[in-house]
């Protein structure tokens, strides 16, 4: 974790991090996008990264997006807000309206009701399918067994904009197997994107593929909450 307390070394550092284990896997480092999570920081604390020029920022809530972003993107209209935490259908209206991107597709009705904002708000958003790849109960994400078929349903009945797979591995096992697993599961279903690896182990997800890393404490610093309240909710 980078102590620092100014943005422009603590992405520096995290991108040096990225373009090493990228070269270690013979792979160009512009293929992978850092995703900042900005969850439970104010605008004040964002700020200095969109003015470092860093675009692509997750969040895991919408109500605490809703308060925060509008303004922010307002300012900065290329700024990219990834939703990374689990989402309730009667919050994709929101999710469609404010985000660009989001990682976070578990279950049918989530896919049907997003299907259905897209259309009606004439946005197509790219998305992820989550994979539970430990099957955690408390965990969001479609089972492993299940997620060849709703990759397809996804695309084929309700005509969403697949282009990845996500996942959080457990924090007490390898994370090396998981990102090895969801890379296998993206050749079989012809997806192209992997967003996988937080602050602990975004280097080794890079060197397994990673096409999207979602980094928080090592940008801006711990939160309160414990570790694995925070790898639950996807930093």
């Amino acid at each position: 974790m980078n102590d620092s307390n100014n943005p422009r070394e603590n992405l520096d550092a995290v991108f040096g991090d990225i373009s090493r284990a990228a070269r270690a896997a013979a792979r160009p480092a512009a293929g992978v996008t850092l995703i900042a999570v900005s969850k439970t920081h104010g605008a004040e604390a964002i700020t200095p990264f969109i003015a470092a020029g860093h675009r692509d920022f997750g969040e895991n809530r919408i109500q605490e997006a809703q308060a925060k972003w509008p303004a922010l993107k307002a300012g900065a209209p290329d700024l990219r807000l990834h939703l990374i935490g689990p989402l309730q259908s009667n919050k994709a209206a929101d999710a469609v309206a404010l985000f660009d991107v989001i990682h976070t597709v578990d279950r049918e009705k989530i896919a049907q009701v997003l299907a259905a904002e897209m259309a009606r708000q004439n946005r197509r958003l790219p998305c992820f399918i989550q994979v539970n790849t430990g099957r955690e109960p408390q965990k969001a994400g479609i089972d492993p067994g299940e997620a060849e078929s709703f990759v397809a349903a996804c695309r084929d009945q309700w005509n969403l904009p697949v282009v990845g797979l996500m996942c959080i591995p457990p924090v007490e096992e390898q994370a090396s197997v998981h990102f090895a697993f969801l890379k296998d599961l993206a050749r079989r279903t012809g997806l192209s994107q992997l967003s996988m690896g937080m602050s602990a182990d975004f280097e080794t997800a890079v060197r397994f593929g990673a096409t999207h890393v979602r980094v928080g404490s090592a940008l801006f610093g711990p939160r309160e909450t414990g570790r694995k309240k925070m790898e639950t909710e996807g930093n």
